[in-house]
């Protein structure tokens, strides 16, 4: 929750219909400095749909995003580039970069004018390696990375990139337990300097445990949204997944 300040991003009675079938209907929601927001909800329930317009690559059939209290179809390209910046899944590209190369593609959000890499790039890309505490791979081949080195290589590419606003996809998919405690500690220090984060996850354990405020969107409407401690339970992840009442949860999702 914003807790009075203006939010970063936000979202107002957003829509989406793909023909006729309605994708999201009447998601409003806002996302300020600090947040660490877990959204949550089924394979279909439109999570990709909302992440990609409110990342403004898609827009809505309905409502309004805005960016800093503008809406953010009034933004350029670059200049929301600037502001938000999506991490996601881990991937491995064709060619074998170094890590520093992926970091700096970072500081080129309008890579389309071919332009660079300045001294001042390759300085900031360093500072976000070393906010990363992966200074050391910067001459390695990004392809011979860890799913966990990858992840936080991405992570750093996004703070190079200057946004106060970090949009993840599933961060958390193919690391091991160790590499999923360094990534929540990596996001929780970054929500403790003020960056709006917000990162979608299939693993309501995880949510409740590694962030604050979850967002739980259910068949495109937004079902809950409050502290993970509180509303993630029993009651609202069976009625989130339509699992049935015989099917036996864990017992940290058992808990009131």
């Amino acid at each position: 929750m914003t807790h009075g300040i203006p939010a970063r991003l936000s979202a107002r009675d957003i829509g989406y219909r793909i023909g006729n079938r309605e994708v999201l209907s009447s998601v409003t929601l806002e996302l300020g400095d600090g947040d660490l927001v877990a959204l949550l909800g089924a394979n279909g329930a439109g999570k990709t749909t909302l992440l990609r317009i409110l990342l403004g690559l898609q827009k809505p059939s309905a409502g309004i995003v805005y960016l800093e209290q503008r809406p953010l179809s009034t933004y350029r390209r670059k200049a929301i580039g600037q502001r938000i910046a999506y991490v996601p899944q881990g991937h491995v590209p064709v060619f074998p970069y170094l890590t520093r190369q992926i970091v700096e593609l970072g500081r080129l959000p309008d890579s389309v004018t071919g332009r660079a890499v300045t001294p001042d790039d390759r300085r900031l890309a360093v500072a976000a390696m070393e906010r990363l505490s992966i200074g050391h791979l910067a001459d390695r081949p990004y392809t011979q990375l860890s799913g966990g080195e990858r992840q936080s290589v991405l992570i750093a590419r996004a703070l190079a990139q200057g946004a106060q606003t970090l949009i993840l996809d599933e961060p958390a998919t193919g690391l091991d337990f160790g590499q999923q405690l360094r990534l929540t500690a990596v996001l929780r220090s970054l929500a403790d300097d003020g960056y709006c984060i917000m990162a979608t996850t299939h693993d309501p354990i995880r949510a409740r445990t590694a962030f604050d405020r979850a967002i739980m969107l259910h068949r495109g409407q937004i079902l809950i949204d409050g502290p993970t401690n509180e509303v993630i339970n029993e009651a609202a992840i069976r009625k989130l997944y339509d699992i049935g009442v015989g099917q036996v949860l864990p017992g940290i999702l058992s808990q009131p």
